[in-house]
């Protein structure tokens, strides 16, 4: 069962493992400095469908496919399929998954989806709901901006702060202790964070309160120090928010620029893929986790690692009455099991 630690901490005194994981990237993540690392990668966008949000469901359910194959399972040996996107209602993912016949649960956090899908799914195997759950999450460039930006026909100019919504997805298959080559030590569930970030254009700036914030309790529930730590991994706070962030932490004496690194500046060339502040979307953290941190966690050259998915709690209707972006950030603590 888990251990409440401090305030804010649970530690998975079980510690599940990672039986299984995928990664689903699309064109230009493909040709991205990743490219290498994904599972599956499309040159096609609309990966041969009729619209975005039709390709984005497929990158959902390829994820998932794979990820249960690497793990040598099938559909009918998950307890629990948690999964969620950026879209209304979180139709990718249910149009994506509707045909697993695994029992589904909808989530919705943002671009923090990968975090708090693979912290509950953890949770749900440490306490016994089930043997198995898999973490699944995705985003597509084109479907998004369509939503919460401009169609792509009205050809808007991109600000320095905004950031790129990937095309990409990521899974990953959850189990008991003693499986798999990375085990779950603890989740940090963030609480709200409201800069006050109205541009939504400005993503980072309003996620970076809240990744700091998260670390912050997560430090103080279990006392460790960064430099416990291989890699700290935010996902995806981009250029700006990550050096907000910095700024933040160090006005509290805590110091993580030698291993900080964000997963919306590993998927891109910055400049020479023109992404701005960097990439963003569900899809951009979990096909960075889903790939070649998991690939180096499982092979030992990274050992411990800090996961921070950050999202920006925002829907068309509330940026057109006005409102701000609150921001979320949850933590998850994985750790090779690699000899």
């Amino acid at each position: 069962m888990p251990t409440r630690i401090g305030k804010y901490t649970l530690q998975l005194d079980k510690a599940p493992g990672i039986l299984g994981f995928a990664s689903v990237a699309g064109k230009k993540e493909k040709e991205g400095p990743l490219g290498a690392f994904f599972d599956v990668s499309h040159t096609d966008n609309t990966l041969g469908d009729v619209s975005w949000e039709k390709a984005e469901s497929q990158l959902q359910t390829e994820a998932v496919q794979t990820a249960l194959k690497k793990a040598a399972l099938e559909g009918k040996d998950v307890d629990y399929i948690l999964a969620g996107d950026l879209l209304n209602q979180c139709i990718s993912s249910t149009f994506g998954l509707r045909s697993l016949g695994i029992p589904f649960l909808g989530q919705y956090g943002a671009c923090s989806t990968m975090a708090q899908t693979l912290g509950l799914a953890s949770l749900f195997v440490e306490t016994g709901i089930a043997r198995r759950a898999v973490a699944v999450t995705s985003s597509h460039f084109c479907s998004a901006e369509r939503q919460f930006r401009f169609p792509l026909e009205y050809g808007g100019q991109r600000t320095p702060t905004a950031q790129w919504t990937a095309t990409a997805a990521g899974s990953v298959v959850v189990g008991a202790h003693g499986r798999g080559e990375v085990k779950i030590n603890a989740v940090t569930f963030g609480r709200i964070a409201d800069l006050g970030i109205k541009d939504a254009n400005n993503m980072g700036a309003a996620m970076a309160p809240a990744a700091a914030q998260t670390l912050h309790d997560y430090l103080t529930d279990t006392g460790a120090s960064p430099s416990d730590y291989d890699l700290i991994l935010t996902g995806d706070l981009g250029a700006v928010g990550c050096e907000l962030m910095d700024e933040i932490l160090e006005k509290d004496g805590i110091d993580i620029r030698e291993i900080h690194n964000d997963c919306g500046l590993m998927i891109y060339e910055r400049q020479a893929q023109d992404v701005h502040a960097g990439g963003s979307g569900c899809g951009c953290s979990a096909a960075v986790l889903c790939s070649i941190i998991l690939r180096q966690l499982s092979s030992g050259e990274l050992k411990k690692v800090l996961f921070i998915g950050t999202g920006a709690l925002m829907s068309t209707t509330s940026s057109q009455q006005g409102e701000s972006i609150p921001g979320i950030a949850h933590l998850v603590f994985l750790e090779s099991q690699a000899k």
